[in-house]
């Protein structure tokens, strides 16, 4: 299993941001087979993990169209800077599933 994270400082989110983020986690759920997509903002931070079972999942789901298009918002006018990091998950564990 894989965790995608990624962490930015925004510039400014608007309600194109609001919808088109709702409509690409719902894609990578539905089409890409992303298991697991949790996001949170605190003042100026974002930060949003995903889950998937493989690397070709995870580069398919970065050259998708409609993707393609918001990382270019993102990096236009959404986002100050941004990170993201592909890890390798080596244990996962809980008392429940926060999902």
């Amino acid at each position: 299993m894989y965790a995608v994270i990624f962490t930015a400082t925004i510039r400014q989110l608007d309600s194109e941001y609001s919808d088109m983020a709702e409509r690409l986690r719902d894609l990578a759920l539905a089409e890409y087979g992303c298991l697991e997509f949790t996001s949170a903002n605190e003042g100026t931070r974002e930060i949003a993990i995903s889950y998937w079972d493989s690397e070709d999942q995870i580069r398919r789901w970065k050259n998708d169209v409609e993707h393609r298009v918001a990382q270019e918002l993102g990096r236009s006018a959404w986002y100050e800077s941004y990170r993201l990091e592909i890890v390798s998950v080596i244990r996962r564990y809980g008392s429940s599933n926060p999902g």
